[in-house]
């Protein structure tokens, strides 16, 4: 009538794999060979790597000549405006200036009418 089973325990432990929480130090490069195999994303390439030293050549002298044509231009019309000391709004391109005297010292508000982007520039007393 009655049957009797023969029952028996254990104790279960767990051990993690990542030996970044504790597992076995070994099972590192298999990690991270495994990760590096599910990574679909590539680093970009450089793409200044890949030119030729004519192709940088003619870049670096077509930034330079581009720059001294802008701060001619630049001169040119900071000439026109007059001194940026004195308080007053400016407007050249679509650049708005603000300048005026604070208790922190001389401020110049710079205002880009194309998006709203906003610098504030203090010159201490």
């Amino acid at each position: 009538m009655f049957f009797t089973c023969a029952l028996s325990a254990q104790q279960l432990t767990y051990e993690p794999l990542n030996p970044a929480f504790g597992g076995e130090t070994f099972n590192y490069q298999w990690l991270l060979s495994s990760a590096n195999v599910q990574n679909g994303f590539t680093a970009p390439s450089n793409a200044r790597a890949n030119q030729s030293d004519l192709d940088r050549f003619g870049e670096s002298l077509n930034s330079q000549i581009l720059s001294q044509i802008s701060r001619r231009l630049l001169q040119q019309q900071i000439d026109g405006i007059g001194d940026l000391t004195e308080p007053g709004t400016f407007t050249f391109g679509t650049l708005a200036i603000e300048v005026f005297e604070s208790d922190e010292g001389l401020v110049i508000n710079i205002l880009d009418t194309s998006n709203g982007e906003q610098t504030q520039v203090i010159v201490p007393n």
